[in-house]
């Protein structure tokens, strides 16, 4: 079972979180983990980009300690820290996906 390093709250920096959510697809990827408020298989989630760069993608996202992961059987599943980073940031994830709207989304126009 591959097991993930992640973040304590603690090592949140703000620089690392901004740059995480400044590539629209990741940005996308956060606000659609969001609005379905709940845990989801890492491939749950369509996006416009091939499994390796996805990948690179979600581990930006964990490394900068937005999303956690953690292996169950075969699947990967994605979850944001939503309490973590309000608690070390507060206001900012809530702004950010507020600010976005539907032209930054991917795939919309």
């Amino acid at each position: 079972m591959k097991r993930y390093p992640h973040p304590t709250a603690d090592q949140f920096t703000l620089t690392a979180v901004l740059h995480a959510l400044s590539d629209p697809v990741r940005l996308n990827y956060v606000q659609c983990l969001a609005n379905l408020g709940c845990e989801q298989p890492c491939g749950a989630i369509a996006t416009p980009v091939a499994k390796s760069t996805m990948s690179h993608h979600l581990r930006v996202l964990r490394e900068a300690g937005i999303i956690r992961i953690r292996t169950e059987g075969t699947q990967s599943l994605t979850s944001l820290r939503w309490e973590e980073l309000e608690a070390r940031f507060p206001g900012v994830m809530s702004a950010v996906l507020k600010a976005v709207d539907s032209t930054d989304a991917v795939g919309k126009k």
